[in-house]
């Protein structure tokens, strides 16, 4: 959402939990398929554990000039996700070819594995499609020269892609999703034929490991990719919970990955899973109710899921997300801490917190130390 002072980011990219479960069918179809085969390795790599462990690095227009992406900045960053974070892949995402392919360049550069992935929303569908295709021309063009490169064709439609669920923009669409107000069976073949066009448009263009970001539960055909990939927001008190959940995946014979996990920022975060972001007043800008927030509760929760994903061997997991610029962190102001409604394993400090257009920094929370020391016991 542009001009309210909520990044779209903010809210968006961990909106998969309200995933479409709803939608005709549901991943439940492909779970009962998939029930008389035996369950592999996530990886392919019986034992192994995740092959790629890695963050989620957003590349967008900022709501102001300062928390835009900016070269200098985007090469901080990087030099962080590897050296600091200990990832050896990052999953480059958000719009703007010229944005998208320069971040992908630079962490291919520094020997970091590269997932791409447009999310171009409330375009024409043309020109969402147009944009997949530059994009995917440019990770093409990395895997010649020897990159590691995926490329995701995109992430979970019904929110990004307009004429799939009723409403102008992502946020109208979660309402109405979580409303009910919108047709299930009409939705579900919408979305499987954009699906199609998506996955006609990557291999059209891109030769390389092909993917498409769906949450939780959605029906995809995925015989059009050559992995499977989930945002994955589910909370368990137990991590037995995660295995049984996620082991229908492992049945569908192909490499499963999780492209998006994490949770916010306050006591409480884990259970609201993909909906975490949703405790802020949009008009205001203020955190609504009396949360408390915890740095230890968000590693906490990180560091269980990513065991998890390293014991099922699955081939990736991917943190959502590095850093939030339109999300503040404000010490001593639990009201306007917005840090709090943040997936992001850095918090972001303005120099001068009044003023929408402060130079900022980042420091990293106790997620981001949690997640370096996984990543850094999976090295070698």
């Amino acid at each position: 959402m542009r001009g309210n002072g909520i990044s779209r980011a903010q809210f968006l990219g961990g909106a998969a939990a309200v995933g479409v479960a709803g939608v005709a069918g549901s991943f439940a179809a492909g779970r009962a398929r998939a029930a008389s085969r035996p369950a592999a390795a996530g990886s392919g790599r019986p034992g192994s554990g995740v092959r790629h462990r890695g963050v989620m690095y957003e590349v967008i227009t900022g709501e102001s000039p300062a928390t835009s992406w900016q070269a200098d900045r985007m090469r901080a960053d990087l030099r962080a996700v590897k050296n600091d974070l200990r990832a050896n892949t990052v999953s480059v995402f958000g719009d703007g070819v010229d944005r998208l392919g320069a971040t992908a360049s630079e962490a291919a550069e520094r020997g970091l594995n590269v997932w791409l992935q447009p999310r171009l929303a409330d375009r024409p569908h043309r020109e969402i499609l147009d944009h997949l295709a530059a994009i995917g021309e440019h990770a093409e063009r990395l895997r010649r020269q020897g990159a590691d490169v995926h490329l995701s064709v995109g992430c979970e439609f019904v929110l990004f892609v307009p004429g799939i669920v009723p409403g102008d923009d992502a946020l109208e669409r979660i309402k109405n999703l979580l409303a009910g107000t919108y047709d299930p069976e009409l939705t579900q073949r919408r979305l499987t034929r954009f699906i199609s066009r998506a996955a006609k448009v990557g291999r059209s263009v891109f030769h390389g490991p092909l993917t498409y970001g769906a949450a939780h539960e959605d029906q995809v055909d995925w015989d059009l990719f050559d992995i499977v990939s989930v945002n994955y927001y589910s909370y368990f008190p137990r991590r037995s919970g995660y295995v049984a959940e996620l082991a229908p995946y492992l049945r569908l014979g192909k490499p499963v990955a999780i492209t998006e996990c994490g949770t916010c920022t306050y006591v409480g975060a884990p259970e609201a899973g993909g909906m975490g972001w949703d405790v802020i007043d949009y008009e205001t800008g203020e955190i609504k109710g009396d949360l408390v927030r915890s740095e230890r509760v968000q590693a906490a929760y990180l560091s269980d899921v990513l065991d998890v994903f390293e014991s099922m061997n699955l081939y990736a997991s991917l943190v959502y997300n590095f850093v939030s610029p339109d999300a503040p962190h404000r010490r001593g102001d639990p009201r306007h801490d917005q840090d709090m409604a943040s997936y992001s394993l850095t918090k972001t400090l303005k120099d001068d917190p009044d003023d929408p257009d402060s130079d900022w920094h980042w420091e990293p929370k106790e997620s981001f130390h949690a997640v370096a020391r996984h990543y850094g016991r999976g090295r070698g």
